[in-house]
């Protein structure tokens, strides 16, 4: 419980909402703990009635107006409460969900590498649904009864100690019994949270990689990979619900025989004449009122158990230690002085490795590098290589195991991030679009751009004919990662959106590696544009796009092997003369080491 305390105390924006909700339910309380006082006065007017002792029709009618009014009072106080209940869990799920997502913008890539997006969502969907289920339930329904049968304990002392002592042994027997009942339910919950995160996961990318489950024809097995998680799930609910329901038998069990000894008192008591008609009606209704919510404990036990592991799933993710210098710290932004002097880009001993346990070898080692402004630099070398890497340390997406690496004369570990990310444009390999419209694709984080400025990045990236052919031009919506569009159409806009970014230094995924001839020449155009007066980093899959750069930069086995220019490089006998004696080869022994170093034709 005292996960679901710490949410609504980080939640103190809602702390009006949580003191309506108390004020009512003590006032929901108190008209039902009225209903019986009510009850017991007009059942012993009608007996006094009936034995002639007394008793007027009159007081009879009020005693019924009394009644109205406060079951009116109380389905109103009861709607009026809910509404706020129902308000706070919605309001609740707002903020939970905006810290949920605010916090996962600010951890570092490495999470997301161990972490399948199908399951980031489930969790989401999962922990925040069942705490703001439990709050309303709490408001609705339960804190109310709370205090009702608090009222009922202490009116039932004034009556009768016996009572009182039966009545309070229900409740920590009950809680007792649902205790070693929910030790095992949580093991098995848990349980089955990891088959349905794995199968919610799987479901994700199935669904984000259709094209490529039809083409092989898997269908069916990822039906029943996906089928067998929630087979799995159905076998741990025969446990855990065989458990929960023999386990519930017991306690109903012990709240049945409870219950027979309070009646038999208030029989025995009432044939004795201690107390009257009228009050054995009053204390009937009230341990019943009592008996309610310990009969409903089992939904309720269950939605706080859920809630509980919802919030510890929950923590768990907020507790992931943040990114430094996180992009949402944008006061820092302003704190940073850039160089105009070179290098623009330096590695000094720099070494990397993932070190996630699993895999601690290092991936770069000893790189020692300077490029230079205006610079265009391509970097080669075996798929898996470090290449990518390189430049992901770059973008500070992954902290420098040792060694330093400087942009502009500043340390990228010590400048916040999103000042250095601003002075870094990217076209990736897939061109990586948002589902909206081709302006909303382009202008992403931009703020603001004009027509004239959308145009103009449109044209230099040899993509304005294309969108201007289309019905509703910038306005077009793309579809989903941009569906709607062909590969060359989506990778003009990716250089279209670096081009209105205008940052000085651009990296390259090679943009035309998976593209036709015609449009990777429309592509090219554009990058050529690109590049233009920036600080420019390749990661070569094409020899032709190799020999236009400045130098080249061959890797092998996680370190530099060799720098020098496309003339100097095709003479030694290196990786890259390798390659250049290799793309005319027609050998597959040929073709497939050109397949290693990532290079095509």
């Amino acid at each position: 419980m005292r996960s679901i305390v710490r949410i609504m105390v980080t939640a103190r924006e809602l702390w009006p909402l949580y003191l309506g909700i108390i004020i009512g339910a003590i006032a929901i309380a108190a008209t039902a703990l009225l209903t019986p006082f009510v009850m017991a006065r007009a059942t012993d007017t009608v007996v006094a009635m009936v034995a002639g002792d007394g008793g007027s029709v009159q007081a009879l009618i009020w005693l019924a107006v009394l009644l109205l009014a406060l079951n009116l009072a109380n389905s109103a106080i009861t709607n009026v409460t809910g509404y706020w209940g129902d308000l706070m869990a919605t309001r609740l799920r707002s903020i939970l969900s905006r810290r949920y997502f605010h916090k996962l913008l600010r951890l570092p890539q490495r999470y997301y590498d161990n972490e399948l997006t199908g399951t980031i969502i489930s969790r989401l969907n999962r922990s925040i649904t069942s705490i703001t289920d439990f709050l309303q339930m709490f408001s609705n329904n339960f804190f109310p009864m709370l205090i009702t049968v608090i009222a009922v304990l202490i009116i039932s002392l004034f009556y009768s100690p016996w009572l009182a002592v039966l009545l309070i042994i229900i409740y920590p027997t009950f809680v007792w019994l649902t205790a070693l009942t929910s030790k095992k339910w949580q093991v098995w919950e848990h349980q089955k949270n990891e088959h349905y995160d794995i199968a919610g996961g799987r479901f994700a990318e199935v669904i984000g990689q259709m094209r490529v489950v039809k083409s092989f024809v898997t269908e069916r097995g990822e039906l029943a990979k996906f089928g067998t998680h929630y087979d799995r799930a159905v076998g741990l609910t025969r446990k855990q619900s065989s458990w929960w329901h023999w386990m519930d038998l017991a306690r109903r069990a012990v709240l049945d025989v409870v219950f027979f000894g309070i009646f038999v008192i208030i029989f025995l008591q009432t044939a004795r004449g201690d107390y009257s008609i009228g009050t054995m009606v009053m204390l009937i209704q009230l341990v019943t009122m009592a008996r309610t919510p310990v009969t409903s404990m089992s939904y309720l036990v269950d939605t706080t158990q859920r809630a509980i592991a919802g919030s510890r799933e929950y923590f768990t993710v907020m507790a992931e230690i943040d990114e430094p210098n996180n992009p949402l710290e944008v006061q820092q932004a302003a704190e940073v002085h850039w160089t105009d002097a070179d290098p623009v880009i330096s590695f000094d001993d720099v070494s990397f490795g993932y070190g996630d346990g699993q895999d601690d070898r290092l991936v770069l080692e000893d790189i020692d590098l300077k490029i230079n402004r205006g610079e265009r630099v391509a970097f080669v070398g075996e798929s898996g290589g470090g290449k990518t890497t390189l430049v992901n340390l770059i973008m500070k997406l992954y902290p420098a195991s040792s060694g330093t690496i400087q942009v502009n004369g500043q340390s990228v570990r010590d400048v916040p991030s999103e000042a250095l990310r601003r002075e870094v444009g990217v076209v990736f390999q897939d061109a990586s679009l948002f589902s909206g419209t081709i302006r909303e694709n382009m202008a992403y984080g931009i703020d603001n751009p004009t027509d004239e400025q959308l145009s103009e990045a449109a044209r230099r990236a040899n993509a304005l004919s294309f969108i201007t052919q289309l019905k509703n031009g910038f306005d077009t919506e793309i579809g989903e990662r941009g569906i709607k569009l062909s590969g060359g159409q989506k990778q003009r806009l990716s250089v279209a959106r670096a081009l209105l970014k205008d940052a000085p230094i651009l990296i390259l995924d090679e943009a035309t590696s998976s593209l036709d001839t015609k449009a990777e020449r429309a592509v090219q155009a554009g990058l050529e544009e690109l590049m233009e007066g920036r600080t420019t980093l390749i990661i070569a899959h094409r020899l032709s796009t190799i020999s236009s750069v400045d130098r080249i930069v061959t890797l092998k086995d996680g370190r530099i092997d060799e720098v020098g220019t496309p003339a100097e490089l095709a003479t030694t006998g290196g990786i890259y003369a390798e390659l250049l004696a290799l793309q005319g080869s027609t050998s597959k022994a040929d073709k497939a080491k050109l397949l290693a170093y990532d290079i095509t034709h």
